[in-house]
């Protein structure tokens, strides 16, 4: 057995030699080794709503949104509901905005349905609601609702809607509702409209070019207002029964509609589907007549396409799943963060990336931050490779505005913006409106003095290179954006001739409670190990065959130059204890016990105020934490048990950041504190399923998602990478008993099975195989 204190595991051939497992099949009776990591039941895979209660409604919006890769539609109602906040947001569709300088912009929305039921509007605002349910099925992205409605007139009604994103053919999305009639019946009226002109927010990004109802097909083609992007969507509407009729029209206000009409006789069920399907003109120069030939060419039906999806979407959870047994909630949460990460990734366009938001809300105006890199991209990089490079290669597409950014300082190379969005320039606004206070701004300094960005990407392209071996991509493109960013890292830096060493003022760390600092530990250990790990693949790229392929390679000297800088940085750490401060005169701000703001309801900034918080230790995330764990090798046990003692109490856990806790699981697991590692996964997993921070409506917490992957694979189950392979030090928390995965390493996946041993209290069993 494998003993849950982290002892010797496996190795990329197998077991490693003197480990004390025994290998062979996880269960009795079995020959087939490998780890059967889809077994779960159906509670494993739904995300379910019993009720409907209108106070949470934004959160559930962004709770049951679906998507593929292309699309993000959040789960607000077909019939609509006041004060919703529909959205559908596309990849790389961005517009100018006034407050925000970009945002993506919602494209016209797909789902609309008027429901007039014998001459009543169907409504959740009107009349009874007799029974509810909600349903998403990660399996395959179907959402899924029932109602049954009693109208103020008294006639009571049974509706079931369904929607799906198709994952085989990215620009399909299909719609559904049954209407039965419990009593009475009458005539029935199904419309489905496209408003031309949605609003982002309240803000119109749009004009209209074309707006037609012909030959049963509804269409629209919208082109934004500043960035000339153009968005087609075409939609047809199909009936389960001969007697339904379909008619179009474009209403009075410049509506395309098509609508469905039957009379209802009672008990009888009857459906009316909605197939739509929507390009854009970063794909073709044609959008709107694309959509119409894919919905008239190959007149694709609800069952073959859906049929299809979820043979894709197996595919990936055949790779992507990861199975807990022991803990029914954390099962689902896992496999909701996978969705997540899934339905945002873009498959075919490597010049579009992840938002903080994922495509799920307008939170953050869909811009990329270093959350994709440091959160999410891990993710990918170990299970979904190939989805990794296309994240990557956003970043590297984008070097020559990095370029530009770095120049406008006075640097050399390239520096990453702290909000990225399609042009790659920095897109933070200056100011915004403080939420406590909306009549005074609040100046962002990240966009100015968050300079560890460039590190974070450079961090995720040599991890991706080493856990994948795509020597050919670290050299066509990889290499370029470690070269850049050491260039700039090496100007950067300033030389301090007192204590003869390079430091960096000025600066914020991934803790931005603390803002204009000096000597951040997590920036000047990440710049110093950009710059070695920088002059490492110039090494490499001259002594392989791919010599010559990446722009930018760097002399000898230049080389000499990046090593030199990078052993004379300023490393903040006490040679006795390990202990790491944070930034400079750190230890030296006032100490606040967190432990007297229990029960509160905001972050401890809106408690103490943004003058009054950076003069404390409170941490919006720990800076020395994240490094400890994006650089394991750095600190031994005690040193880490002594860092985590330190900084985990002066963390703001409940309304702090939400990419903390995941990581902090992670270092909790090292240090062998598993109940404490469970509860900081757990906070990270229920970040939206049960909006513990109360802005689950501004959409997914894209790095929480990540992090919550992290917590199980690299924490839990103790997943470690190095250059001579890898290993597990598996620790399984109560009440978990099993713990299952698959993982991508050097273009092969391996498979994890880890058990807890019945009667021997911590111990586990695990097992590997190719």
């Amino acid at each position: 057995m494998i003993p849950s204190d982290g002892a010797l595991a496996f190795r990329e051939n197998g077991l490693a030699a003197g480990d004390p497992v025994t290998a062979g099949p996880a269960g009795t009776g079995s020959s087939d080794t490998r780890p059967d990591v889809t077994r779960s039941s159906d509670a494993g895979w739904t995300v379910t709503e019993g009720a409907f209660d209108p106070a949470r409604i934004h959160a559930s919006e962004t709770v049951f949104v679906i998507g593929n890769g292309v699309l993000g539609t959040r789960g607000t109602f077909e019939e609509g509901f006041s004060g919703d906040w529909r959205a559908t947001l596309v990849h790389g569709i961005f517009d100018d905005s006034q407050r925000y300088l970009t945002e993506l912009a919602c494209v016209p929305d797909w789902t609309a349905l008027e429901i007039t039921l014998a001459g009543e509007r169907f409504t959740l605002e009107a009349g009874a609601t007799l029974v509810y349910g909600r349903v998403l099925d990660v399996r395959n992205g179907l959402l899924s609702r029932s109602v049954r409605w009693q109208s103020p007139r008294g006639l009571t009604w049974d509706l079931a809607f369904e929607r799906f994103a198709s994952l085989a053919d990215t620009h399909l999305l299909f719609g559904r509702v049954t209407v039965t009639a419990v009593d009475g019946g009458g005539p029935v009226q199904v419309r489905s409209l496209v408003d031309p002109l949605p609003l982002t927010d309240g803000v119109n990004h749009w004009r209209a070019q074309e707006a037609t109802a012909e030959a049963g097909v509804a269409a629209v083609l919208v082109e934004t207002l500043g960035s000339h992007l153009q968005v087609g969507l075409a939609q047809r509407l199909t009936g389960s029964e001969p007697a339904v009729s379909i008619s179009s029209a474009v209403d009075v206000s410049g509506r395309p509609a098509l609508s469905a009409t039957w009379t209802a006789r009672a008990g009888q069920a009857v459906a009316v589907t909605k197939a739509a399907a929507l390009h854009t003109s970063r794909e073709n120069s044609a959008p709107l007549a694309v959509a119409r030939a894919g919905l008239e060419a190959t007149a694709p039906d609800w069952d073959s396409v859906l049929a299809a999806s979820a043979a894709n979407w197996a595919d990936r959870w055949a790779v992507c799943d990861v199975v807990i047994e022991g803990d029914d909630e954390a099962q689902l949460a896992v496999r909701y963060s996978i969705f997540q990460l899934l339905i945002s990734a873009p498959c075919d366009d490597d010049h579009v990336s992840i938002a903080a938001k994922t495509l799920s809300g307008l939170g953050y105006r869909g811009h990329v931050f270093w959350d994709t890199e440091a959160f999410m991209l891990p993710f990918f990089t170990f299970v979904q490779p190939e989805l990794a490079r296309n994240l990557l290669s956003y970043r590297w597409h984008l070097l020559d505005a990095a370029r530009r950014i770095a120049a406008a300082g006075g640097f050399k190379g390239a520096r990453y913006p702290w909000e990225s969005a399609m042009t790659g320039e920095e897109v933070t606004p200056p100011f915004l409106p403080d939420r406590n206070n909306p009549s005074k701004l609040i100046r962002i300094w990240t966009r100015d003095t968050a300079v560890h960005v460039g590190a974070d990407v450079s961090f995720a392209v040599y991890q991706y290179w080493r856990v994948s071996g795509d020597d050919l991509f670290m050299a066509e493109r990889g290499a370029e954006v470690l070269f850049e960013t050491a260039r700039f890292y090496a100007s950067r830096a300033e030389w301090n001739a007192v204590a003869g060493r390079y430091e960096y003022t000025t600066v914020t760390g991934p803790d931005e409670y603390h803002e204009h600092v000096s000597n951040n530990a997590f920036t000047n250990y990440l710049a110093a190990w950009n710059l070695r790990a920088a002059a490492e693949v110039a090494e490499w790229l001259r002594s392989s065959d791919l010599r010559g392929k990446a722009a930018g390679e760097p002399a000898a000297d230049e080389v000499a130059a990046w090593r030199d800088v990078a052993a004379k940085i300023y490393l903040p750490r006490d040679p006795r204890t390990g202990l790491v401060e944070q930034s400079d005169g750190f230890f030296g701000l006032r100490d606040v016990n967190l432990a007297d703001y229990r029960g509160r309801s905001k972050s401890m900034q809106a408690l103490l105020g943004l003058e009054d918080v950076p003069r404390t230790q409170i941490l919006k995330q720990p800076d020395v934490l994240m490094l400890a764990f994006m650089m394991p090798d750095l600190f031994g046990p005690e040193e880490l048990a002594r860092l985590d003692a330190y900084y985990t109490p002066r963390t703001d856990l409940e309304y702090g950041s939400s990419l903390g806790p995941g990581i902090q699981a992670i270092l909790s697991c090292q240090v062998g504190d598993a109940g404490a590692a469970y509860g900081q996964f757990i906070r990270a997993a229920r970040a939206d399923l049960r909006d513990v921070r109360g802005n689950a409506g501004d959409g997914i917490h894209g790095a929480s998602a990540g992090a919550t992957w992290q917590a199980i694979v690299f924490g839990f189950a103790g997943l470690r990478v190095d250059h001579d392979g890898w290993l597990l030090r598996p620790r399984l928390p109560e009440p978990w008993t099993r713990i299952a995965f698959r993982f991508s390493y050097r273009g092969e996946y391996k498979q994890v099975d880890i058990r807890r041993l019945p009667g021997v209290g911590s111990g586990v069993r695990a097992e590997s195989s190719a």
